[in-house]
């Protein structure tokens, strides 16, 4: 049963980041540049998405190590922040697509469940309902961490001024120890938000 759960967890995982790349490469593609679009990744198809390690192994590692919640994340889709029509803003808006996709699948679903009782929805859709909004918000707090190449030091680094770059290319040329770092040692400091963010959106207890 647990391989089965771990499974059922990872779809939804999968689906969830897969939204939040698209999302990322459908801004850029309005916003002025069509990288994505040529490299075939405006698609929810999640094949073309696929990071084995971000989507499939860590995802099964904290599953099986019952981390308060699951996180992971795809391959990035690609965009040159220098089509953009306004780099700056440009880029702000692309890094916060998939943030605010996230939210908004976890309001939905989060809405769903508060009405549940009026809708006469089943309780295994409740119980799916819960999982997506978890996967969600798990996705939207994680990505804004600051740390390169998740979305908050994008965000971040849109409203700094110049010379804080070459700290965002120190980030960038470490990220993955910051990333591994953040994981083992503080991803436990997320769990308040998530509970406190699920249980506003739900009216259900974490």
């Amino acid at each position: 049963m647990q391989a089965i759960d771990a499974i059922f967890y990872i779809a939804i995982l999968i689906m969830s980041v897969v939204i939040h790349e698209v999302s990322h490469g459908f801004m850029a593609d309005k916003l002025g540049d069509n990288t994505a679009r040529y490299a075939g990744r405006l698609t929810i198809n999640p094949i073309p998405h696929l990071d084995l390690f971000g989507s499939v192994i860590l995802p099964g590692l904290l599953f099986l190590s019952n981390a308060p919640f699951l996180f992971g994340w795809a391959k990035p889709v690609p965009y040159n922040p220098n089509n953009l029509r306004n780099q700056r803003w440009g880029t702000l808006a692309v890094a916060s697509a998939g943030i605010l996709a996230n939210i908004f699948i976890a309001v939905f679903f989060g809405t769903l469940i508060r009405f549940s009782d009026t809708l006469g929805l089943p309780s295994n859709f409740i119980n799916i309902a819960s999982l997506i909004v978890l996967m969600n918000l798990g996705l939207a707090i994680f990505n804004l961490v600051p740390i390169p190449p998740l979305d908050g030091s994008k965000i971040l680094f849109a409203f700094l001024p110049q010379r804080f770059m070459p700290i965002m290319d120190f980030l960038e040329q470490y990220a993955f120890v910051f990333i591994i770092v953040f994981i083992v040692f503080f991803s436990n400091k997320l769990s308040p938000i998530l509970s406190a963010s699920f249980q506003l959106l739900t009216g259900l207890a974490f």
